[in-house]
């Protein structure tokens, strides 16, 4: 077994078919979140022209996330199986017409129905890099490219409002959805096209040499993850800290991704121009952040007696530092501190969503990468599920300072999650083991 702390230089094949890899997995991703992200850009739009209040946009801001957390669970499992490549392809397909469809919305029951589905066809996105990360990197060198993936996430958060403000402006909200739509079934063809899962048996002695640096291959993984197999993982503390841990993160995070336009024209009464920059500002700062975090959390990892204890508390203090930068946010009167402290939190919100997906790539058996990243997923995007629906509730009963606080609060129980539940890597074990494992802890 060779030194879990570092790793070899990549062969130049694999070096190539790192760069595709990434490249493809941060286009997705920010198609992904572009699609996320034009509802949040027309909000008041579409409230006004479906005639909807606060609460039901709120409901509608959170149909998306209701089923993309719970396809997170199955969607593991099935990337486990069959591979990212299929996976993420028909959910690019699938996630694209339902983009599209939104644009045909006339009552609010369609709209819901078209996030719903939404949440369907995103769900693949990243469990499939995590595996593709998994696949391609050894352990050592793991965070780098999963801050790369991940920084899709704020990118295109923050490119969707001076893309899709000036579209709006310049034809109706229904053309965003359009356009988005199509632009993802594009890129589903060039990632069926060109995307390929690593064949160890085509690969030269120094390739596998690589990939299996810093990997027990005294512990060979099963052919196929099982039901049992996945359900053991809950048997391990590590699964609810990572589960947890990320409700809290994600919660926060979407408080932001869904209402921050829509706050800084009702609460800090900015109009729809200023609104798209002030808006965006705060993701580049958030796309900043997963490129940071992952290169510091290998940095971490390397000096740390453990990969996972480095990257957990990389994590724990991202989240520490959102919890400490909202509360400002939520009580200044100027608009500029307000946006400054928000462009440190979403940094950190992203830093710490880095974090969390290399975390799953260390403390996971090799063979279940994408079904544990799932289920910390899962957790995660129950938080975005519920964070956009409490915001507008809470936002439209009180106001946004309220709505932001409780943020706060669940983000610092998710931080303090992390770093009590997650210890240790598990192992990779036969199901057989791993059943034991499950009737030992029940």
């Amino acid at each position: 077994m060779t030194d879990q702390h570092s790793s070899p230089a990549a062969p130049p094949r694999i070096r190539r078919q790192q760069t595709v890899a990434l490249g493809l997995l941060l286009l997705s991703g920010v198609i992904n979140y572009l699609d996320r992200g034009t509802l949040a850009v027309a909000n008041e739009l579409v409230r006004g022209d479906l005639g909807l209040t606060m609460g039901q946009m709120g409901v509608l801001l959170s149909a998306f996330s209701w089923t993309y957390a719970f396809c997170q669970l199955p969607v593991g499992v099935l990337v486990d199986r069959i591979g990212p490549r299929w996976l993420l392809g028909i959910g690019l397909v699938v996630w694209s017409v339902s983009q599209a469809a939104g644009g045909f919305a006339t009552t609010f029951g369609y709209f819901v129905i078209a996030r719903l589905v939404l949440g369907i066809g995103e769900a693949p996105q990243f469990p499939s890099a995590a595996r593709v990360v998994g696949n391609w990197f050894p352990p050592a060198s793991r965070g780098t490219p999963t801050g790369i993936f991940n920084s899709a996430s704020p990118l295109g958060i923050a490119l969707a409002p001076l893309v899709l403000s000036p579209l709006i402006a310049a034809f109706n909200w229904r053309s965003a959805f359009y356009v988005t739509g199509a632009a993802g079934l594009v890129v589903a063809i060039i990632w069926l096209a060109i995307y390929r899962d690593p064949v160890k048996s085509r690969m030269t002695a120094e390739e596998r040499a690589y990939l299996e640096s810093g990997v027990d291959v005294s512990a060979k993984p099963p052919a196929n993850v099982s039901f049992a197999e996945w359900r053991a993982l809950f048997s391990y503390p590590a699964t609810w800290g990572m589960l947890i841990g990320f409700f809290g993160s994600v919660y926060l995070n979407w408080v932001y991704l869904t209402w921050l336009p829509g706050y800084l024209r009702t609460a800090r009464h900015m109009s729809l121009t200023n609104t798209g920059f002030a808006a965006a500002v705060p993701f580049f700062c958030g796309f900043l952040g997963a490129l940071v975090a992952g290169w510091v959390s290998d940095r971490i990892a390397s000096r740390s007696a453990s990969p996972v204890g480095g990257r957990r508390n990389a994590m724990v203090l991202a989240m520490l530092g959102m919890v400490a930068f909202t509360v400002p946010a939520a009580f200044v009167e100027s608009n500029t501190i307000a946006l400054a402290c928000i462009s440190v939190v979403i940094f950190l919100a992203n830093a710490s969503s880095a974090c969390a997906w290399s975390l799953a790539t260390v403390v996971a058996p090799p063979s279940r990468i994408a079904s544990l990243g799932a289920i910390q997923n899962f957790g995660g995007f129950l938080g975005g599920a519920l964070a956009p629906l409490l915001t507008g509730y809470i936002a439209q009963a009180w106001s946004f300072v309220p709505a932001l606080l409780t943020g706060a609060g669940i983000a610092f129980v998710g931080a303090m999650a992390y770093l009590f539940l997650i210890r240790k890597p598990m192992p990779e074990r036969g199901p057989d083991a791993d059943a034991s494992a499950l009737r030992a802890s029940t």
